[in-house]
């Protein structure tokens, strides 16, 4: 089954932005809540909702915000990954910030999903919705053949 990338690493800021093909594919199948990876983030963080803040990170992207500017990325494109929301203090940490801010990195560098699994999460999603929720997708079985015929 065909995968997408889900980000794009920006070496230069130590940051991610949403693969700008993936962006479109989310947005086409209402996956999109604040920013396109809000699901992701859930099955991260034990599957709660807590994941869905995974890149609430504002004080890292002030860090960086002119130097992305400079390179014509918007301030709220900016995904900057904050180790200490990888862990509890429960029974653990078990590694420093700097090595979960490594893997971290690695894994989201690497990270592509099936469309078999986001057409199914968008599926899932929208039947979640009223009908006339905003977000509601009413053509969605026909989104999801075109997106079949496109990538299948």
């Amino acid at each position: 089954m065909p995968t997408i990338k889900i980000f794009k690493y920006i070496d230069k800021l130590d940051c991610f932005l949403v693969n700008p093909d993936y962006k479109i594919l989310a947005d086409k199948l209402g996956l999109t809540e604040w920013n396109e990876v809000v699901w992701i983030g859930r099955y991260f963080s034990l599957d709660n909702d807590y994941g869905e803040h995974w890149f609430d990170n504002w004080e890292e992207r002030d860090k960086i915000a002119d130097q992305a500017k400079e390179l014509g990325i918007e301030y709220n494109d900016l995904l900057v990954i904050n180790s200490d929301r990888f862990k509890n203090d429960r029974d653990g940490p078990c590694h420093t910030a700097e090595d979960r801010k490594r893997f971290w990195t690695d894994v989201l560098r690497s990270l592509e999903l099936s469309i078999d699994m986001i057409i199914d999460e968008a599926i899932k999603f929208n039947a979640q919705r009223e009908i006339d929720d905003d977000d509601f997708v009413a053509n969605l079985d026909d989104k999801i053949n075109s997106v079949k015929t496109a990538y299948l």
